[in-house]
């Protein structure tokens, strides 16, 4: 499908069909980022399906993912085009050779449209049909990159000097998220549809993990997904996400494990938790209190 979907339970369905369980929120607000043809700001912990929602929604859109994965020092060669440097001198040498040539003519030769290198923003500007782009982690680039966003996120264009200015052939369908380790400015938030995106409670987070996993008994899904939400709770560095439950859950099966229990906690606590001072806690203890907790809840079950 390439269309908009005409409802949120038609967003919901559709997400679902990729394995992605969307809660109705979440669902209406990609619903209306579509509709209006506006980007989607997702915010929230890291683990949350911020990412994964963008790469279900090009599967289910049937449109190319341009993904651009920020970071720190992030600039305008890297995210949106540059010129390619080996391709103009290249050119000079053979325009030399040729023998005497019109300066200015070489000079313009330089900057057209065949020497430049578009990156992924440029990219998604100039797909041939509506691409959703990603912009992942925005938190992580520099505050002044925000300002450059602007005007592709207002105007849907790119202003090169030495070109012009290039206009989308479509409009992508952007998807901003930050896990939220700086504030994003509100010049830029407010040109999106903004949505926080909490982990799953129990059961929506049971669905998935038994969606993901479909060969582990039921019974040590649901424990394993209940411990998962208990650790959330906990002052860890760094809380496990949807994919450290899954990961753990594969981990458990392929272990022949049929039931959570202290030593498949130990033995595999490495594939949920990922700073050494989170597996020392469990370890010292807190992984046996929390079982316990299970254990008395499921008695009064």
């Amino acid at each position: 499908m390439t269309g908009v979907p005409d409802s949120v339970d038609a967003v919901e369905a559709l997400l679902a069909t990729r394995g992605y369980l969307a809660d109705r929120r979440l669902a209406t607000a990609v619903f209306l980022s579509l509709r209006l043809q506006r980007p989607l700001f997702l915010e929230g912990e890291a683990g949350v399906g911020k990412t994964e929602l963008a790469k279900v929604l090009a599967e289910v859109t049937d449109a190319p993912l341009i993904r651009l994965q920020c970071h720190e020092g992030l600039d305008v060669a890297q995210a949106a085009y540059e010129w390619n440097v080996s391709r103009q001198l290249l050119h000079v040498r053979l325009a030399e050779s040729a023998g005497p040539v019109e300066r200015d003519a070489v000079e313009r030769s330089l900057y057209g449209r065949d020497m430049l290198l578009a990156r992924p923003l440029l990219a998604a500007l100039e797909s041939d049909r509506p691409a959703v782009l990603l912009i992942d982690e925005l938190d992580r680039a520099d505050e002044p990159f925000e300002a450059f966003l602007l005007e592709v996120l207002s105007d849907w264009q790119i202003t090169i000097p030495e070109l012009g200015t290039v206009r989308a052939r479509h409009r992508p369908r952007v998807v901003l998220t930050s896990n939220r380790t700086r504030e994003i400015h509100d010049a830029l938030k407010r040109r999106c549809l903004y949505h926080w995106v909490e982990f799953p409670d129990l059961d929506r987070e049971y669905a998935i993990v038994a969606r993901a996993v479909p060969e582990a008994p039921a019974s040590l899904t649901r424990q394993a997904v209940a411990f998962v939400q208990r650790a959330r709770s906990l002052d860890l560095f760094k809380a496990p996400g949807i994919a450290e439950a899954i990961d753990w859950v594969n981990a458990l099966v392929a272990l022949d494990r049929m039931d959570l229990d202290p030593v498949a906690v130990s033995d595999t606590i490495g594939v949920l938790l990922k700073y050494h001072e989170d597996i020392a806690r469990m370890q010292g203890g807190e992984a046996q209190r929390l079982l316990q907790e299970l254990a008395t809840a499921a008695g009064r079950g």
